[in-house]
């Protein structure tokens, strides 16, 4: 029965080694492969105008996961009227991770480039404000068309 014992506290040293090594080097995601803590420089002074994504093709959004460990995913993002918004279109109901994540806590981290950004995301419920960040998605990603049974969540990052 010590065997056991050691063997799992060796375990669960080893984990929280490896937690704080993640910590301080942070894991990117990279494509579809999700990620833990997101590194860059923080920016703290507020931004007026997104418009400068226009150029950038993705960016990575931390989320924290349900076990209160942080989940970064490279998703697209929308500049439309001198705000950020991000947007999750998928076929089927099923919510993603990072979308069940936001709606139990808002609080998110955006890296664009090595800029980090702590925002708070709002789920967009007006039709006429989601419609309009949709048809800049479109302009913006042509080549990403909405499947005929998607569900769509648009966010716009305040704050």
């Amino acid at each position: 029965m010590k065997t056991v014992g050691k063997v799992i506290a060796g375990l669960v040293v080893c984990l929280i080694i490896l937690l704080i090594v993640l910590r301080i080097t942070g894991l990117d995601p990279r494509d579809r492969r999700p990620g833990l803590w997101l590194t860059g420089n923080l920016v703290s002074t507020p931004v007026s105008d997104w418009s400068f994504t226009d150029n950038v093709p993705q960016i990575h959004l931390q989320t924290e996961s349900g076990y209160w460990l942080p989940h970064s995913v490279t998703i697209n993002c929308i500049a439309y009227n001198h705000q950020l918004y991000v947007a999750s279109v998928y076929p089927g109901s099923g919510p993603r991770t990072w979308n069940e994540n936001v709606m139990r806590n808002p609080h998110v981290r955006i890296q664009i480039g090595n800029q980090l950004y702590d925002r708070t995301l709002t789920l967009v419920t007006d039709p006429a404000e989601k419609e309009a960040v949709l048809q800049a998605r479109a302009k913006k990603y042509p080549q990403l068309k909405i499947p005929a049974n998607a569900t769509i969540r648009v966010f716009r990052a305040d704050g």
